[in-house]
């Protein structure tokens, strides 16, 4: 676990390198939208952020619907086990 907060660390004093490094300000132009004076920073973080969003989404939905499927499961699991408990009843007899 430490490894993995240690790499978080690092990549996060990266992308403060980065973006401390990188204040040029550029213009950024899409279809019919120009914005003027934005840091290169900015958009390329704000490029990576939309990134992993988009490629996040699927996972997500994939990860509920897998969670949801094993949810159920269990509680038919549950409900198998507590019916073979059960002592089974005698067969009743027929009335002569």
């Amino acid at each position: 676990m430490a490894v993995k907060y240690a790499l978080v660390a690092i990549l996060a004093v990266a992308v403060t390198t980065f973006a401390l490094q990188n204040t040029a300000p550029t213009s950024v132009l899409f279809l019919v939208w120009t914005l003027d004076a934005v840091p290169l920073a900015g958009v390329v973080l704000l490029a990576v952020a939309a990134g992993l969003v988009l490629a996040g989404t699927p996972l997500l939905v994939t990860r509920l619907r897998y969670r949801s499927r094993v949810r159920s499961l269990e509680a038919r699991l549950t409900e198998l086990q507590t019916r073979d408990a059960t002592p089974p009843r005698p067969p009743s007899s027929p009335h002569r």
